[in-house]
């Protein structure tokens, strides 16, 4: 790694990412909620869980629906989304393009540290043909103390890297994911691929960015 690298490490959020999940997700999270008795929107589900962990919004949810559900309900949500993903599930537009720019540079200086269950991540990733990118060296917010917005899932990431986090760059795409990042000490680069969102500038990304294909410039 020469000295004229910009950063050490370079670290990826999952979905909306690397996976092009999030619809598929929110859709399925929006049938059960509606069971519930709570029925959403689109925007607003979106809005209010995306890049953020199912378990961690369930009080939110009682507040809304008069039940708080059990583990059972989380098993039946978790089974529903990862078969819907397993059969709709697409990478993001210019991830693997992207990918193959920064992976010579990197090396085994990539990783994956998601909000997401370990099992998701690797389904996702397996499925779209990323896994190889990153091997061992996936890291999720249900095996730390905090997940996002809390920077731990960075933190244990950039610990396992053997870089400070400060030396991290990190992508992101949600403004719980760029907190995450801003907080852990790193640089974020945040994905918007429907334009230049400013709630992300206010998060704390450095930079916003709505091509995929962008991103080893931004980097590099």
């Amino acid at each position: 790694m020469g000295y004229s690298m910009k950063f050490d490490a370079v670290i990826f959020d999952c979905d909306g990412v690397l996976v092009d999940s999030e619809a598929i997700t929110t859709g399925v999270l929006r049938e059960m909620l509606e069971e519930l008795g709570w029925p959403l929107s689109h925007q607003e589900c979106h809005a209010l869980f995306v890049g953020k962990a199912v378990q961690d919004e369930l009080a939110i949810i009682q507040q809304r629906t008069g039940r708080k559900p059990g583990q059972g309900w989380i098993d039946e949500f978790r089974i529903r989304r990862n078969s819907a993903l397993s059969l709709n599930l697409e990478a993001v537009p210019g991830i693997h393009e992207a990918l193959s720019r920064i992976s010579p540079y990197w090396r085994s200086s990539i990783a994956c540290a998601s909000a997401a269950d370990r099992g998701k991540i690797s389904l996702q990733l397996d499925k779209v043909g990323l896994l190889g990118y990153f091997e061992d060296r996936m890291f999720s917010g249900y095996e730390v103390a905090r997940n996002k917005p809390f920077p731990d899932v960075y933190l244990a990431a950039a610990k396992a890297l053997d870089v400070a986090a400060q030396r991290c760059a990190i992508v992101e795409d949600s403004v719980t994911g760029v907190s995450a990042g801003v907080a852990a000490g790193a640089m974020v680069f945040a994905y918007s691929p429907l334009g230049h969102d400013e709630t992300l500038f206010q998060a704390g990304a450095s930079a916003v960015f709505t091509d995929m294909a962008a991103l080893p410039d931004l980097l590099m």
